[in-house]
């Protein structure tokens, strides 16, 4: 399968509601280099994604088994930045609190500051925990 059509791919995919999509170089028999795909999907979705696998690749079949996932709670919080405002994913567990600011509003606000998009992650780290110490002291 030609490498420029696993980004059709991944697109269909998430079309038909998968989770997560992933790609992983291995060795079949005879030491052949190949690329896994990887699909997460909820078990009602499973026959439109095995659909599209079976389309849209060369493959000749499809190894599927169930997964457990543990998560944690979860919440969006804005915080507010020198560079504006940003929206951070918050998860909580027992005993202790992270935060992972939102990708497409940390982008847009560095090209609207014309700053480095790490300069707006660590902006908005910092007023995550700010506002996290804040709130929970």
């Amino acid at each position: 399968m030609g490498g420029e059509w696993f980004g059709f791919l991944m697109d269909k995919l998430f079309e038909k509601k998968a989770l997560d999509v992933w790609y992983t170089p291995i060795y079949m028999k005879k030491n052949r280099p190949a690329i896994q795909i990887n699909v997460l999907c909820e078990d009602s979705v499973e026959k439109d994604i095995v659909k599209v696998l079976l389309e849209e690749t060369t493959t000749l079949g499809i190894r599927s088994y169930e997964v457990e996932r543990t998560i944690l709670q979860r919440e969006k919080s804005k915080v507010n930045t020198e560079y504006g405002d940003i929206v951070v994913k918050v998860a909580r567990g027992p005993g202790f609190i992270k935060g992972a600011p939102e990708y497409e509003d940390c982008k847009k606000a560095a090209e609207q500051n014309q700053v480095p998009l790490r300069k707006v992650y660590e902006s908005a780290m910092m007023a995550f925990w700010r506002t996290y110490n804040l709130n929970n002291t």
